[in-house]
Parts: C-alpha cells; structure tokens; sequence
C-alpha cells in the first residue's frame, strides 16, 4: 500500500471496528445476536445506507479498487479462520456420545429432511430461488440444501444460556445434535465446494479434492485429537500462560486451513476441523479457551461481520418474494425434521418443537456459508440477502418461541434492575437503619416517591428478619404496592455496617431490592442472583473498589469470568 492508502486502510478498519462493536453491543442489550449489530453496521457503511447519502465518502472510505480491498479481503479472510476455529472449540464431540440414539435420531432427520426440501425446491424450481441461467443445476441444487439444514451452534448455546437450560438433559439433548449438523453441514459444503472447483487451483481433480477432504476430516477427528491432546501438556508445561498456548491454537489453526485451501476446499474448513480436535482435549483449559474465544469475538468476528455489508446493497438486491420462500422452506424443512425426530426419541411435542426452534436458528453460521457461497460465484446477491436475511430472522426468534414453548422465563439478573442513578460510591450511614434511609432516598428521586414511604416499609421488614446474609452482603428489600416494576439501589461501605449477618461480620454491599406488591418471584429470583454474583471473593473485592457505576459493573463481569 501507499503512504496514501495506509491512512485510509487504518481508519476504515477503525470505524468499521468501532460501528460493529458498537452496534453488536446495542443488539445484545435488546437480547439479540450481536452478529445483527455487526452485520446492520456494515449496511450502514456500505452502499445501502452512506453509498447512497454520500457516495464519495464512501468511496473514499471504502474504495473497490487499488491495494486496499485486497487488504480488507486479507484481512476478513483471517478473521473468518480464526472465527470458524473458535466454532470448532465449542463442537463437545463427547456429549454426543453422552445422549446417544435421541441426538443421532434428531440430528438425521434435522439434516435430511430441511436438505431434501432445499435440494428439490432449488432442483425443481431454480430460477425461483436465484439461480443463474448457466448454473450447475445439480451444484445449485446441494448448496441450497446444505445451507437450510445447518444450524448455527454458538446461537444455539447462547440462547440455552440465557434460558438457563445449557446443563439440562433438553439443553444437552440440543448441542449435542447442533455438534453432529454442524459437522456435517460443513463436510457437504467442503464437497460441494470441492465439485465446482472452490480451491480454484487446478491442483487436484474434483475426485481426488473430495477423497482428500474425507481422509482429512477422518484423521482430524480420530488421530488429529489423539496428537492435540498428547501435545497440549508438554505446551502448557514449557511455554508461558496464555501466550504458547494461544500461539498453539492459532498456528496449528492456520496450518490446516492452508492444507485445505491447498487440496481445493475453503481454508476455513481446516481451522475448523483442527478447533474441533483441540476442544475436545480435557487439557485445554476453560480459561484459555474462553481468552481465544473473546479475543475473536470481539475483535476478529465483528470486522467480518461488519464488512459483509461493504460488499452489497441490500436495499437494490432485496427480493421479497425471494426472501419469503427461503424462509417458508428453511423453517418448514427444519421444525418438520426435528420436531418429528424429537417424537420418535421420546420427547415431548412441546420439548420436541422447542428442540427445532434452537436448531433453526443459523446465525453467523448460515451468512459465512451465503459468503462462500458468493465469493465463488455459485450465488448471486439476491440469493446471498436472501440467505443473509433468513439466517438473521432464525437467530432472532429462537430464544423466545423456546422460551414460550417451554414455559421458562429467562433469568433474571439483578444489574437489569440497577441503573447509574442507583449506585451509591460511599455510604455515609453507620447502621442499617441509616443505610436503609439513605438508599431510599435515592430510590425515591427515580421513582418520585417520599423517602418515608419507602424506608417505613424497608425498615418494617428488616425488623421482622435481618437481610445480612453474609460475605459482605446485605439485601434489605420491601414488597410496594404500586410499584410500576422491580428496582435495585446499591450502596458500598467502606467501613462496613452491622446487618447481623450469619458470620457475624459487617456488610460491605448494601442492595436495596423494592418489588411490586404480589410479585414474590422476581424478588427471590434477584435475591438469589446477588447470592450467586458476590459468592466469589474476588469479585466482592473488585466490586468494593469501583468508583462510578461503569467500574462498579465492569469490575463484577470480569472479575466473574
């Protein structure tokens, strides 16, 4: 690049960073995917939104020739690896050994029945869904299958999370048959690839590509794991946390995406396949694991993300009719696969059809296959929206159709309730009765009440049984009628206060929890969510020394994880 260009480059890339975090970070907020937030930045900055408002800026931003897209197309390329190689690590080969026949059942008919709807619906009717006049019909065809019968795992563990359902039987039930359609939906799209000539290098026939992708694929997950899981000890013993394990990871990531790029397969393909063989090492540390995965999804993943967007206009290629018969086939071909599958396994209808909500859901998964499918050429952009579209609106609605099918709320966490207003740096009050009077003032100013009102009824309760519950932890908390909905003041003590607490030590954190009259469960459930949150030392601690209610929230989630 010039000494033009390489300003350029920096700032783009800084823009587009700081859009799709930014965007990602208001979608998880709204308890979405934050692939929706990093996806929608790129339409903003691309030619959909600033293209059309200010073209020349976006040119000048974002140019389509020259040394810098070649420099994006790098560096989205070594994003998508690295992000497909974290993919790989969440794949517990185990747990589906674990359930047995219920997940093998439901992962078959949850593959063949949505690929046999998109295989005779592309087969039958082509040019309806997109396909080029001098397309493969056949090729076409298998692709349009195999993207509708994916499923997009970390969606599917997020939403079970969220549930509170990931440790369940059902939950377990569920992952381990996204493990098995994530395995194989990846394998058919590494042929299919294979068929056309995805490799583009002429290197080996279409027979041989496709031979070599299954003996990789085999030896991967057979002696490939057997040699990441002898190693892992020896490279956690002599080389330094986290760095040589890190390096391990993306190094040997990188080497299997090269030999798949090399035999004709997407590289993408190989460092998925190597994060599957070095996840289900019992050596690999959770730690660890979760420092790779953070530094990916927050860095690497929403940068291609945000670039898709850069790359189309969604608004000049939309077609609505397009966009609704993909959708009509990719959850009817699903929901019917899985939900029937859920019966023959013994499941309930109700966990059945909650069992294909999570598994209809294609997330980041989905729009990296539409991409591929893209970049060589066996799409066009209709069909690739189209794609894009559907995999977005799945993620979207899968935790809250499971939540409704399975009756479960989500659960609730205090820090929904507790807002800037209601973080007191230092309590002035040395005894629970002051402490009780001075979070209830500042619980009045947000909800425009008298002070008395409240502290009469906070005080009342605590005279009734004392609310320390030991660890630095108090939790004075009152039922009012009338109350438009739950609230949480905190308030840090640095000398502490006698709440007459089961250890007999003072109490440090002072949470004031006000309920609505009758609502006996969202107070219990805050309760136990604080119990939960400060049980940790460390994170008492860190929280005790937050300045600001920013300090106070980031202290308490990093120091939880």
């Amino acid at each position: 690049m010039t000494h033009h260009e390489l300003p350029v480059f920096f700032l783009s890339m800084a823009i587009v960073l700081f859009s799709a975090r930014s965007l990602g970070e208001l979608a998880r907020r709204f308890n979405q995917p934050a692939v929706l937030g990093e996806l929608l930045a790129g339409i903003v900055l691309g030619p959909t939104v600033l293209g059309a408002l200010a073209p020349d800026l976006q040119a000048a931003l974002f140019p389509r020739d020259g040394a810098l897209p070649i420099a994006f197309q790098a560096i989205t390329t070594l994003a998508i690896a690295l992000f497909l190689l974290v993919a790989g690590l969440d794949v517990d080969l185990s747990s589906v050994f674990r359930q047995g026949r219920s997940s093998l059942v439901i992962s078959f008919f949850g593959i063949v029945v949505p690929f046999l709807f998109g295989f005779l619906s592309a087969w039958l009717l082509p040019r309806t869904l997109g396909a080029e006049p001098d397309s493969d019909r056949l090729v076409f065809a298998l692709f349009v299958g195999t993207a509708l019968s994916i499923s997009a795992l970390p969606v599917i563990a997020k939403t079970l999370l969220d549930l509170d359902m990931y440790r369940s039987d059902l939950g377990m039930v569920v992952i381990s048959v996204a493990v098995i359609d994530d395995l194989v939906g990846w394998i058919l799209f590494a042929v299919i690839l294979g068929m056309m000539g995805g490799g583009a290098n002429g290197a080996f026939s279409v027979p041989m590509t496709i031979t070599l992708t299954l003996v990789f694929t085999l030896l991967m997950l057979t002696l490939g794991r057997w040699i990441i899981h002898r190693i892992l000890p020896h490279v956690q013993a002599y080389t330094s946390w986290p760095g040589g394990i890190l390096g391990f990871a993306v190094v040997g990531g990188l080497l299997c995406a090269a030999f798949t790029e090399w035999i004709g397969i997407h590289a993408i393909f190989g460092a998925f396949l190597f994060g599957v063989a070095l996840g289900d090492s019992r050596h690999l540390r959770e730690k660890t694991r979760h420092t790779l995965e953070n530094f990916v999804s927050f860095i690497f993943a929403p940068i291609f993300f945000g670039t898709i967007g850069l790359r189309v206009n969604f608004a000049a290629h939309f077609d609505a009719p397009l966009v609704a018969w993909v959708l009509v086939i990719a959850c009817t071909g699903k929901m019917v696969g899985c939900s029937w599958a859920g019966r023959m396994a013994g499941l309930s209808w109700r966990e059945s059809l909650a069992v294909s909500v999570g598994m209809n859901a294609r997330g980041g998964m989905g729009i990296i296959l539409a991409l591929l499918a893209l970049e060589a050429g066996l799409i066009r952009e209709r069909m690739f929206v189209a794609l894009v579209v559907m995999s977005l609106f799945t993620s979207v609605i899968a935790g809250d159709l499971m939540q409704r099918l399975l009756k479960r709320e989500k659960v609730t966490r205090f820090l929904d309730f507790l807002s800037p207003a209601g973080f007191v740096r230092r309590l002035e009050a040395t005894d629970r009765r002051a402490a009780i009077e001075e979070l209830s003032a500042v619980a009045s100013k947000a909800l425009g009440w008298k002070t008395d009102r409240i502290a009469q009824a906070v005080w009342m309760r605590e005279q009734m049984v004392p609310t320390g519950i030991g660890e630095d932890v108090a939790i004075p908390h009152a039922r009012l009628p009338g109350l438009p909905g739950p609230l949480v003041v905190v308030g840090l003590s640095r000398r502490g206060i006698d709440f007459d607490s089961p250890d007999g030590e003072p109490a440090r954190l002072v949470f004031l929890i006000l309920t609505p009259e009758g609502d006996n469960k969202t107070q219990l459930e805050i309760l136990r969510d604080i119990g939960r949150a400060f049980h940790d030392p460390s994170v008492r601690e860190a929280a005790l020394h937050a300045d600001s209610y920013v300090e106070f929230v980031a202290a308490l989630k990093s120091a939880a994880r």
